[in-house]
């Protein structure tokens, strides 16, 4: 934890005390941590994006998921790893967007050649082709991004259950989005 209070330039204890209070919807304690995370979050991006604009658009979508999804962080220790994923996948998105990786896959190619309009409208065929038990599962955690807990609840299953379906709904996407 002293990491990342060091990180943020706060104390530890403050930095637990401002976290929870964020976690729980305190407006005044969510633009604190935007403000103590920004600049580790942008130095962060100019490290791992490409060119400094994209540096800029995924500092600026990691604070904005932050903002977001603050309440789904479940720990202070999980909270750095969880922000500097979001930047180093949006950096990677947007250096395939401007076509400077080569994808890791050829599945991941194929996704890659379609445009945002075709690829909206194979997700939503994709989606469809699902078996109804998988679909279900899958619209309320990628749509409604509602938590696994929350998921289990809704469908009156077990938190494994659910990842199972989760899991395997989304490998049964992924093969239909690659296929020829």
């Amino acid at each position: 934890m002293k990491a990342a209070a060091s990180a943020a330039g706060m104390p530890a204890d403050v930095l637990a005390d401002v976290f929870e209070a964020a976690r729980l919807g305190d407006q005044g304690a969510i633009a604190r941590l935007l403000e103590k995370a920004q600049p580790d979050i942008r130095r962060y991006a100019r490290a791992t994006c490409r060119t400094s604009a994209d540096a800029e658009d995924a500092a600026q979508e990691a604070l904005w998921r932050l903002f977001r999804h603050v309440g789904t962080i479940r720990s202070l220790l999980s909270f750095s790893g969880w922000l500097f994923s979001v930047v180093r996948r949006e950096c990677l998105r947007l250096a395939r967007r401007a076509g400077a990786t080569v994808a890791e896959s050829a599945a991941e190619a194929v996704l890659l050649d379609r445009t945002d309009a075709e690829l909206r409208l194979d997700v939503a065929a994709a989606f469809e082709a699902l078996p109804p038990h998988y679909r279900e599962v899958a619209l309320m955690r990628d749509v409604n991004e509602m938590t696994i807990d929350e998921i289990a609840a809704a469908l009156g299953t077990t938190r494994q259950a659910v990842k199972a379906r989760l899991h395997r709904a989304r490998l049964l996407m992924r093969e239909y989005l690659t296929r020829d």
